[in-house]
């Protein structure tokens, strides 16, 4: 079908009309604070052409799709719905009924009345939890081909995606992507749209094969750079030489309770389901292989991380990152705690998650005034307790920065109201009101800090810093501080998991 489009009085013949949408969040469900709908208008829920316009020239899924398009010049993209921000991010526990039913019954109806589409690209997470859907991803996309009826659709997910065979039995494509921390998103878009685009014209048959290998890891362990992820990627890769079009592996979410929780392989081809069974078998029995591996290395508590912290800030290796992996509240204070205990000096705690704090300081203090504060250890018992802090407010207000980090450069960052306190020694703790994590510097002179003078750097974040401060920073230090996302995953009470599940189901621990 031939469709026309006016364009700065131009004629442009469009041979192919793509839908857009994505709905996403990556679900920690021993959390305890639901996310509802409210939270994903307070992040930003886009609708229609904006959809396409907030990701142009920004490092996303979307953004590959986009490329994919104007490769061809004869595509036309049309935006749905985009729900991927929920304020506080993984913070927020299971999803409510409600919240789920909106999005994928507003992507539905956006469908239904943006006319015919050729095909649908979903740029999904994989690792959203719901109250009474156990595979959400797969159930969006059932929604989505109740509306668009019998045109391809392809998925795209994070590393993280806790997946089975109900998602590969409703898509027609699936595409993780390889890389924590995430870089590859857009090369990830690209490739799913590339192929959508060849099916709709009858180039490409996809095929697909799906593989548990029955393996739960913590995210700590996953990062690609380091065995054994970066062995178990590139084995993927090997039988892309093969001649897979793509092998997907997902190491999954091990902090969302649902029965299809680990690792998933899915291997695609050009209507080759013997090549894409093989592929998906041999990388599934390669990542049971390095089970043990994969399940765990011994890292620092928070007194001796902190010690070591200091010590490599005094052997002259600036800036120290001290990353907290564990902490998916935001709000938890052991290594605030800590390293005034140990009187670290030259410090910037980034972030504590505390809106109330924020809003007690606003009422008492102003800009270069003294405050007194109870901060933090409120939203769990492992967030430890309220840390009592008497400093300088050296910032109070909105806060908007750029990322300029290889993971989202160029995309925009708004807080809201923001403060940063001085506690003396040249120490600082920002507040955000809710989780935030680091993935490069951009927010520190956003707030008038000036990282020359900092010698430790103590963030929320697992992996992800890693694109950004590999680069600059002196020493990193993971510290397995208590929180909601532990290295060691005994300590969760686990409710759906597989029974056989490596190496913390009931078949492991009986």
């Amino acid at each position: 079908m031939i469709r026309q489009k006016i364009l700065n009085s131009n004629l442009i013949i469009y041979s192919m009309r793509i839908a857009v949408a994505s709905f996403s969040h990556e679900t920690c469900t021993f959390c305890p604070r639901p996310t509802t709908i409210e939270d994903f208008e307070r992040g930003g829920v886009l609708r229609g052409g904006e959809v396409l316009k907030a990701h142009r020239g920004i490092p996303s899924y979307i953004n590959g799709f986009i490329k994919a398009a104007e490769e061809e010049g004869d595509v036309e993209l049309v935006g749905i719905l985009d729900a991927s921000r929920s304020w506080g991010g993984s913070s927020g526990s299971w999803l409510t009924r409600e919240c789920f039913d909106k999005y994928t019954y507003e992507i539905a109806e956006g469908l239904r009345s943006a006319g015919r589409m050729d095909g649908v690209l979903l740029a999904l997470h994989g690792a959203m939890a719901v109250e009474g859907c156990l595979k959400p991803e797969a159930e969006i996309v059932r929604r989505v081909r109740g509306a668009v009826g019998d045109v391809p659709i392809m998925v795209t997910l994070d590393l993280h995606a806790n997946e089975d065979h109900e998602l590969t039995d409703v898509a027609d494509g699936v595409f993780i992507i390889k890389t924590y921390p995430h870089v590859d998103s857009e090369q990830t878009g690209l490739k799913a749209a590339r192929c959508l685009i060849a099916t709709v014209r009858g180039e490409f048959k996809p095929v697909m094969a799906i593989r548990k290998p029955g393996v739960i890891t913590p995210s700590v362990f996953q990062g690609t750079d380091f065995y054994p992820a970066k062995d178990i990627m590139d084995r993927a890769r090997e039988w892309e030489g093969k001649g897979a079009y793509y092998v997907s592996v997902a190491f999954g979410f091990a902090y969302a309770d649902v029965p299809d929780v680990g690792a998933t392989v899915i291997a695609l081809t050009d209507g080759d389901k013997e090549l894409a069974e093989r592929a998906a078998q041999d990388v599934s029995d390669y990542i049971w292989s390095l089970r043990e591996a994969f399940a765990g290395r011994r890292i620092p508590k928070t007194r001796e991380g902190v010690e070591q912290a200091i010590r490599a800030a005094r052997e002259g290796r600036r800036p120290v990152i001290l990353a907290d992996h564990s902490d998916r509240t935001g709000d938890s204070t052991h290594i605030l705690r800590e390293l005034m205990a140990q009187g670290a000096e030259n410090f910037v705690v980034a972030t504590i998650a505390d809106e109330r704090a924020i809003e007690e300081i606003s009422r008492r203090a102003k800009v270069g005034e003294r405050v007194e504060v109870m901060l933090g250890g409120y939203a769990h018992p492992l967030s430890g307790e309220p840390v009592k802090i008497s400093g300088i407010v050296e910032y109070l207000g909105p806060c908007e920065y750029i990322h300029n980090g290889p993971m989202a450069r160029g995309a925009k960052v708004r807080l809201g109201k923001v403060a940063v306190l001085g506690l003396g020694l040249n120490n600082h703790v920002i507040v955000t009101p809710t989780l935030h994590q680091i993935i490069d510097d951009a927010i520190f002179p956003a707030l008038g800090l000036n990282l020359k003078n900092i010698e430790i750097i103590a963030i929320k974040s697992r992996v992800h810093f890693r694109a950004f401060f590999k680069d600059v920073a002196g020493a990193i230090i993971e510290v397995d501080a208590p929180g909601l996302g532990p290295a060691d995953l005994t300590q969760l009470e686990y409710k759906n998991i597989p029974d056989e599940i490596y190496p913390i189901g009931r078949k492991w621990r009986e």
